[in-house]
């Protein structure tokens, strides 16, 4: 498949790298009432996890997608930095080798900001000192799948859009004690209600995805800050269903992010074959 720059589609860049390996291997509710331990309404806690992580300023941050169908399971990870003010990350995201183990993916370094994936070490005909720009409004998930990882300020976005939250319990993510929430997100009312920066996106992943809601888990510690999330999606791709656990960790609260986007010098502008 080959998407030219600035047109990128749905499973076009990073996540079509994985749905090729798994190809070649053959709700709404009224909202919850229940109270947690805190006394906190669930539904409350969950719709502001944006707005949280924006007075928390940065972190760090962890991300696995896990993509199956067919009885074939293909993971991508990603490791890198968040700064929740400026509304952008860095991450290193990790593909898996091919099938037979022979050909190991060199890692994608991505950079996200509000409209924009930027994508380095591409691969596929693009210069390796070359970043690649896709505007994510384009994107028919949002990006919310396309680039391997879900943008961990997108995925807080998500919960705004949250409809059937329960209080699951006391949890530990990663020695950190945490209040553990399930429930199911609406990608469209979450399109309508999300701060400026991700409406465009979100609205993209509304129009993309044939269903809106999206379940999910959703861990926050004692200050209320989002320390995990695991979102379920489901896109077709090749015409299979291909289901995606999306899971998002975030630590180290105010640590350095600093990062600026590429110089248009920088940016490829040719074809990118996928």
């Amino acid at each position: 498949m080959v998407v030219r720059q600035h047109r990128g589609r749905g499973g076009a860049v990073a996540v079509a790298v994985a749905a090729g390996l798994l190809a070649s291997t053959g709700c709404s509710g009224g909202g919850a009432v229940a109270e947690d331990q805190r006394g906190g309404a669930p539904l409350d806690t969950v719709r502001r996890a944006a707005d949280v992580l924006f007075a928390a300023g940065s972190s760090k941050a962890r991300t696995s997608m896990v993509m199956a169908t067919g009885g074939t399971r293909v993971t991508i990870r990603g490791e890198g930095a968040y700064d929740f003010k400026k509304r952008m990350g860095r991450l290193e995201v990790a593909l898996p080798p091919d099938p037979d183990g022979s050909d190991k993916q060199r890692p994608i370094t991505e950079l996200l900001a509000p409209g924009a994936l930027y994508m380095k070490n591409r691969g596929a005909g693009v210069p390796a000192d070359k970043w690649v720009r896709i505007d994510t409004t384009t994107l028919e998930d949002g990006n919310l799948v396309t680039g391997g990882a879900t943008d961990p300020l997108a995925a807080a976005e998500l919960l705004r859009g949250a409809e059937d939250v329960t209080y699951v319990g006391k949890a530990d993510v990663a020695g950190t004690g945490v209040r553990h929430y399930r429930g199911i997100t609406d990608i469209a009312r979450a399109a309508r209600v999300a701060a400026p920066h991700a409406r465009g996106a979100l609205a993209a992943a509304a129009k993309g995805f044939s269903e809106d809601a999206v379940p999910f888990d959703a861990y926050f510690d004692e200050q209320g800050r989002l320390r995990k999330v695991r979102h379920r999606f489901d896109f077709a791709n090749a015409g299979r269903t291909v289901a995606v656990a999306s899971t998002t960790l975030l630590y180290a609260f105010g640590a350095s992010a600093e990062m600026r986007l590429p110089a248009a010098a920088d940016i490829y502008v040719g074809k990118i074959h996928t």
